[in-house]
């Protein structure tokens, strides 16, 4: 093939190109370039009407104009068509460049599509010998094997890829540009692949696993919920409960100012472990658990004694401070236990395990509690015991000082 010095103001290129342009390959080969020339020669095919047009070598012309060079050497390839010429950039840059995932399964999609619009005997599977003067025909994925180098699997892979993600060329780069991202991508809805290419694009750290571990969670709730639904007597999967402890201070003679008895009705642990929660709880089902400081250990039994397994905790920052014998309180915690085949919040969503929020009325909880569980369960039924005023819209209720029209069923529930 004959090789000539050609002027780089003549030399056409395609806006449309696979390869992303990566200037620190530019400056690598301008510096290379300065010091020992151009090692490699472009590839040009005559454009209609005068000049040429690049099949090869986009950054090698790139570091050339860096060098303010006017002529670089080229391998001009007379008899070829476009989609030949476009066959040979995509095998060199296969060969030859430092290709991202995303690049490589662009380049193979694109590859398989000149090469059966050229060979359409070929598809379909299996060889198609050929006499033509281009020799035996090969099926595409062997071809392709034969010229690049890479696995007939690795191939197939990738054009899997690319016909499976709509945004192969928007995340080439970002942190969506690996093989088990790109396949979670392919699990995800066109409208959710955009909106992390967007993000990923923009530079943040986002993850299609993380998100399709976090739909699969959804569905999984979502199906729970239904199950649970249709129960003949009804039964929650959530279950918010804030007991009515009995502390017991060192003196009752002396130590009862500051007591909860005097605010409402208190019960002995014995009364609480006695609870017939269980038959309200599903068998897949979590328990939210109040508890304070001094209470922990008689939660915990509760919590046994209901049928639940401790799981976890979260603390209560409150805006003032109260009592206590070693410390002064300024904190409740909020227990989580769970029992059955109950699915964890999805990865990425779950709240701090500190949360500050404004003290209200006596023993009273911040509604963010509550609305922490419904975003993480948002479907499945839920009761709050020993719930202060109107319950909450999606919610059950039930407590002394529970509106009684309102929850006088699900009292007799727990009796």
């Amino acid at each position: 093939m004959p090789e000539r010095s050609v002027p780089i103001s003549k030399i056409a290129i395609r806006p449309e190109r696979l390869r992303v342009l990566r200037s620190e390959t530019v400056d690598h080969l301008a510096a290379s370039m300065r010091a020992v020339g151009l090692l490699q020669p472009i590839v040009l095919r005559p454009r209609q009407g005068a000049g040429y047009l690049l099949i090869a070598g986009r950054h090698r012309i790139c570091a050339a104009e860096k060098l303010k060079w006017t002529e670089i050497r080229a391998t001009i390839l007379e008899d070829i068509d476009a989609d030949l010429a476009e066959l040979a950039e995509i095998d060199e840059n296969l060969i030859r460049a430092d290709l991202s995932l995303a690049e490589q399964a662009l380049h193979h999609a694109r590859r398989k599509k000149l090469y059966e619009a050229l060979y359409p005997q070929t598809k379909h599977g299996g060889d198609r010998s050929s006499s033509r003067q281009n020799g035996d025909l090969k099926r595409f994925t062997r071809d392709t094997a034969s010229k690049t180098g890479k696995s007939e699997r690795s191939i197939q892979r990738n054009v899997a890829r690319a016909k499976r993600v709509d945004v192969l060329k928007e995340i080439v780069g970002t942190s969506l540009d690996k093989g088990d991202e790109i396949d979670a991508l392919a699990k995800l809805p066109e409208s959710e692949q955009r909106e992390l290419a967007n993000l990923a694009r923009e530079g943040r750290k986002v993850s299609a696993k993380t998100r399709v571990k976090q739909i699969a969670r959804e569905e999984r709730e979502q199906a729970l919920a239904a199950k649970q639904q249709a129960l003949p007597n009804k039964k929650y999967g959530i279950v918010l409960a804030d007991p009515e402890w009995r502390f017991e201070p060192w003196s009752r003679e002396t130590g009862l100012d500051r007591a909860a008895d005097n605010h409402y009705p208190t019960s002995p642990l014995e009364t609480i472990l006695e609870r017939n929660v269980a038959s309200i709880a599903a068998d897949d089902s979590v328990l939210f658990l109040w508890a304070t400081v001094p209470m922990l250990p008689q939660a915990l039994q509760a919590m046994s004694a209901w049928g639940f397994t401790y799981r976890s905790h979260l603390i209560w920052k409150k805006d003032r401070i109260g009592t206590g014998y070693w410390f002064r309180n300024a904190h409740e915690l909020l227990l989580v236990g769970s029992k059955g085949n109950i699915p964890a919040p999805a990865i990425g969503t779950q709240w701090a395990s500190i949360v500050e929020a404004p003290v209200t009325r006596h023993s009273a909880k911040p509604e963010r509690f509550l609305e922490m569980i419904e975003q993480y369960f948002p479907t499945l039924p839920k009761i709050e015991l020993n719930r202060r005023g109107l319950p909450r819209e999606g919610w059950d209720g039930w407590g002394n000082e529970f509106d009684e029209e309102n929850g006088a069923s699900c009292a007799r529930a727990v009796q």
